[in-house]
């Protein structure tokens, strides 16, 4: 694929086919990269001549540039003693400088004089620190340092003249010094060595010199004697013995460090699971004992309301126990990355790691700005992965043509950020969140360029986003004629539902170059085309053009999808999640690795439960040790045959197990079957571009497996009419042929992203994501899982991507009710997992808990009801539950005391904090009153009556500063219900706070457990109720006091009227007596 060869628009289905031709890559001139004792240039003079001393407590030499960007930009304070800057003659005034003086008197208040000694002190540690010290650098930067000549050489004792010493292996080297004391510490390195050195003799005893010690040497008499005995040498992955008496393997240890897993389980310490696992059982056993006295206890005088409440219970109950039994089985992963380089990605050698396509999906750039894109795209080029196995798929849902300027903008300043991130190996590689660390990007970082490379990116990065935002500013208008590109041809996509499909390579094999010359990853626009009277299925529809799209031009064996907000923060993600898929004992059948997903930009109290720790740390950890997390959408990587519709390969038998009588043997027409199929297998990798030829490459297996592949008619219904994709589903390690030129490999892309290409095949219902609902993640998941596949949840230390979240009250409402309608939706169709997939690979604790998955909107309406009952019991001086002896009440506390004790556990062994895991259980009633209860009663319309029911979102305040949007308030018919709940529930308290005062000591005893009830209740939608009054010092007070005198005087009135008791004309001689 070359770069930059121009747009390919076209349409299968109307025979058309153009290429529009564009500027070519103007070539961007080299980073100049000179080396001051900060950034490498002259300190220089001041204007009286002097030398220019910025420091005037420890004199660190530091350039004016340096000196005033660290007043301005950086930490205030000099890099060696820390000391805040004083401002000097000539210098603006920064926010902390003293008013009183004008300007400092730096010419006799202090004298910078060193002595020889401290100096060669201070040269001594520089070439310590010059020679050997790595931190701040990534690996494999210890070779592009150059090593002094002044350094003595350790070979044979002699100092070695007239040698490279860059030739030099860095083990060879030796350097005796004496201590530098404290204060002595620099950050960048002087050239100029004078050290007293000393050669060894490698003859001696170390200990002679200093070094050793009687522990190291025992460890070192005992590592040779192990050599001794074992000298193994691995050959294309087989142990072969050098004493020639060969062994016997079981007893010997594995020496080959890279033939280790590359992967493996952590269970959770028994002496905090088992305890969680006891309480469970224990609630268990206390919930039925519960039940059962609630069943056969009625109220009588308030039959209607104990009903209720008896139904939600149960409801209650049967949630509790799906939710509760798929975290039974938590398990933790460990990974090696060292292990994978070295079985994969040996240094010097060609690398051996699998390809991964890299899809990003975006629709309106409007909504979804285009420098948050192009910083996920950014990352995804500067990730740490060999760069000719990585290719970056944006697909563009709404054909604007600012996305495709942005991304042509972001394609080129890729070329000088890349080789940036990489010489300097920073993290994360989205220059937005880079930049906007607070951290010393001075520490630890002993490259002499490094802050004046940083300076430099700084600023072009700064001139990026203006001309990004110079684009945006620009499609706020749309010209009547539409969108033009730079040659003067009208964008094919001014239509947004009536525009040809449109391909561009902006970064590819040629042409695709940084700054430095060095190869970046491919980077595709994509555009599914899109004609009036065809369904296009949203996202998912936009996934599986990707899907082949990709097959065709790349073929990558694995996929990773990525929202368009989501960045790559660790880049080493793919490496990670490698370390599962290329795992030759468990990565056969993993059909995915999910990843957490993690947020910026929320709230340091996390309000509205945005980082949903609990479902990420606790629910899906559980279902990792039964088969696998659920698919959420965003930081997947899956494996492109599990998505094509295929079954996992069949489960081998443990070596070495057999029948009672010992292992089976194999009989040599099995063996010959075996090694046919392994023959025919690697046969199938060569590409063909017709069916006549794929139904030929079939022909050496057997009958069940080639039946099992289906015959060639079937290729077109299951996979569509494109021979050249078709052929791409039967090559599991993924590529494409070399005879394959650019031009018909991005004819046949345009063909398979035709609006009619899926017409009469199984894609959306086999194959790729699944339709059927707009949480079409569950769904696809759900798919591969019932197939048998199993899937693997990657928590790496550093967070492996990162979002954005909603952080206001009505969008986070919004993105509840759309994950809440798509389980209705699911629920209500025929992949349901109450009656699908039955008889194949789902396990029951699996099924179980995608059941609880789909089902979970259904509890918002007992909850509804359970949220009013403590309203009507106290307007109505009832309740729900009878009057109580000493032995039944320990039911209740049991109940009380087994749920603290089951969250208290839960929190124990998962490390999630008590405040994240309160957070979740407040917003869960509060989305369960708002959210799910609107997707229960629109899911229902949209699936039997065919209405489709949306809801407008309203600002009516906004506010400009951190966490404005925290605090803007939208309105939405959402938030009705939880509104009503909190008003009338705090009525109903004030009304029986009234009541008691009125009827004097004996009522108040009765009064306790309603007012309990009630104030559960208000406790959890507490941030409901801030969210809708937002700030506390912006509402006003006269909202505040005539609130609170409307519900008082409403609840007396009430309490007097008392509309609930039967009316009685007359006197009533019960109360009155005679004296009436």
């Amino acid at each position: 694929m070359e770069a930059n060869a121009g747009l390919v628009a076209g349409s299968h289905k109307r025979n058309e086919l153009v290429v529009i031709r564009g500027d070519g890559v103007k070539p961007l001139s080299h980073c100049k990269s000179e080396t001051c004792q900060i950034c490498g240039d002259d300190v220089g003079l001041t204007v009286d001549g002097e030398t220019f001393v910025a420091c005037n407590e420890c004199g660190f030499p530091v350039c004016r540039p340096c000196y005033e960007y660290e007043r301005k930009d950086g930490n205030k304070s000099c890099p060696q003693c820390k000391t805040r800057y004083k401002r000097l003659k000539g210098v603006a005034r920064v926010e902390g400088d003293d008013e009183e003086e004008d300007v400092d008197d730096l010419d006799n208040e202090f004298s910078v004089h060193e002595s020889d000694d401290k100096m060669d002190q201070q040269h001594l540690a520089e070439a310590m620190l010059h020679a050997h010290m790595t931190y701040g650098r990534g690996d494999g930067e210890e070779a592009d340092m150059p090593i002094q000549p002044g350094i003595p050489l350790l070979t044979n004792g002699q100092v070695v003249k007239g040698v490279d010493p860059t030739e030099i292996p860095p083990d060879h080297h030796a350097l005796v010094v004496p201590s530098v004391g404290p204060g002595g510490k620099r950050i960048h390195p002087v050239s100029d060595l004078d050290v007293q050195v000393r050669s060894m003799d490698p003859t001696k005893d170390p200990s002679a010199y200093g070094y050793g010690s009687v522990a190291w040497k025992e460890r070192l008499e005992g590592w040779k004697l192990k050599q001794d005995r074992m000298s193994i040498t691995t050959t294309d992955g087989n142990h072969h013995y050098n004493d020639g008496k060969g062994g016997d393997e079981g007893e010997l240890p594995i020496m080959d460090e890279s033939r280790q897993p590359l992967s493996r389980k952590i269970p959770i310490a028994s002496s905090k699971i088992n305890p969680y696992r006891m309480i469970i059982v224990v609630r268990l056993v206390v919930l039925a004992f519960f039940l059962r006295y609630r069943i056969l206890n009625p109220v009588k005088n308030a039959y209607g309301l104990w009903l209720t409440s008896i139904i939600c219970e149960v409801w209650f109950a049967i949630s509790w126990i799906l939710d509760q039994f798929p975290k039974w089985l938590p398990i933790n992963r460990e990974t090696y990355l060292d292990r994978l380089a070295l079985r994969y990605d040996r240094e010097g050698e060609v690398s051996q790691l699998c390809a991964v396509d890299i899809f990003v999906s975006t629709v309106d750039p409007m909504k979804e700005p285009p420098i948050v894109t192009a910083n996920t795209v950014l990352s995804i080029l500067a990730v740490d992965y060999p760069v000719d196995k990585v290719s970056c798929f944006v697909s563009d849902d709404g054909a604007a043509m600012l996305t495709f300027e942005a991304l042509s903008e972001t394609s080129e300043f890729a070329r000088k950020w890349v080789p940036f991130c990489k010489k300097f190996s920073i993290e994360p590689r989205a220059p937005e969140m880079y930049f906007a660390q607070k951290i010393d990007y001075l520490k630890d970082k002993v490259q002499p360029s490094f802050v004046k490379e940083r300076r430099a990116m700084k600023r072009e990065y700064e001139e990026f986003k203006v001309r990004m935002n110079a684009l945006v500013a620009k499609a706020q208008k749309i010209p009547e004629e539409g969108w033009t590109m730079q040659d003067g041809t009208p964008w094919p996509g001014n239509n947004i539902r009536d525009h040809p499909g449109m391909i561009q390579v902006f970064l590819g094999h040629s042409g695709g170059h940084d700054t430095e010359g060095n190869e970046l990853p491919r980077l595709v626009y994509v555009s599914r085309e899109k004609r009036p009277g065809f369904q296009h299925h949203k996202k998912a529809g936009a996934m599986n053009s990707l899907v082949r799209v990709s097959a065709v031009l790349t073929n990558a064996p694995y996929l990773l999808n990525l929202d368009c907000d989501h960045y790559i923060n660790n880049s080493k993600a793919l490496r990670e999640g490698m370390c599962f898929m290329m795992d030759p004992t468990v990565g056969k059948r993993v059909c995915y690795v999910q990843f957490p997903q993690r947020f910026d930009g929320i709230d340091k109290n996390d309000r509205y439960a945005n980082h949903n720790t609990v479902f990420f740390d606790i629910n899906l950890r559980g279902l990792d040790g039964v088969q696998g997390p659920v698919y959420v959408g965003t930081g997947c990587m899956f494996r492109r045959q599990a998505l094509y519709g295929y079954d996992p390969p069949p489960k081998q038998n443990a070596k070495g197990k057999g029948g009672c009588c010992g292992p089976r043997k194999k009989s040599k027409g099995s063996k010959t079957k075996q090694s046919d199929k392994k023959t025919n297998r690697s046969e199938s990798s060569i590409p063909i571009f017709s069916l006549e030829g794929i139904e030929e490459g079939l022909e050496g297996y057997d009958n069940h497996e080639k039946s099992s592949l289906m015959s060639q008619k079937n290729f077109e219904k299951r996979f569509g009419q494109s021979p050249v994709f078709v052929a791409s589903t039967f090559l599991e390690n993924g590529g494409v042929p070399e005879s394959a030129t650019p031009a018909s490999l991005l004819k046949e892309a345009i063909h398979v992203i035709s609006c009619g290409y899926e017409d009469k095949t199984d894609w959306g219902k086999e194959i790729g994501w699944i339709y059927g609902s707009v949480t079409e993640d569950i769904l696809t998941g759900f798919k591969m899982h019932a197939r048998g596949w199993k899937s693997i949840y990657c928590m790496p230390a550093r967070p492996a991507f990162k979002g954005s979240a909603p952080i206001n009250l009505s969008d986070r409402l919004h993105q509840v009710l759309r994950w809440a309608l798509g389980s209705v939706e699911i629920m209500l169709s025929r992949h349901c997992p109450i009656w699908y997939g039955y008889g194949g690979g789902l396990k029951l604790l699996q099924r179980v808990a995608y059941i609880n998955t789909i089902v979970y909107p259904l509890t918002s309406i007992p909850l509804v009801a359970y949220c009013t009952l403590p309203a009507i019991c106290l307007l109505t001086n009832k309740f729900i539950i009878p009057t109580i002896s000493n032995f039944a009440s320990l039911w209740f506390i049991s109940l009380f005391v087994s749920i603290f004790a089951t969250g208290i556990l839960e929190i124990r062994w998962s490390g999630v904090g008590i405040d994240e895991w309160w957070r979740n259980e407040q917003f869960w009633v509060i989305g369960g009153v708002s959210s799910h209860l609107f997707a229960v009663f629109q899911g229902l319309l949209k699936v039997l009556a065919g209405i489709d029911t949306n809801f407008t979102v309203t600002t009516k305040a906004a506010e400009d500063e951190d966490f404005a949007e925290l605090y803007t308030f939208k309105w939405t018919t959402l938030l009705i219900p939880p509104t009503t709940l909190l008003v009338i529930n705090m009525v109903g308290v004030v009304a029986g706070l009234s009541d008691a005062i009125n009827n004097g000591y004996q009522s108040w005893g009765p009064l306790f457990g309603k007012i309990f009830f009630a104030f559960w209740v208000i406790v959890h939608l507490y941030p409901f109720l801030k969210g809708l009054m937002g700030r506390q010092n912006r509402t006003p007070t006269i909202v505040i006091v005539w609130s609170i005198l409307l519900a008082s005087i409403f609840s007396l009135l009430w309490v007097r009227i008392d509309p609930f008791l039967p009316k009685v004309r007359g006197p009533n001689l019960q109360q009155c007596g005679l004296n009436c």
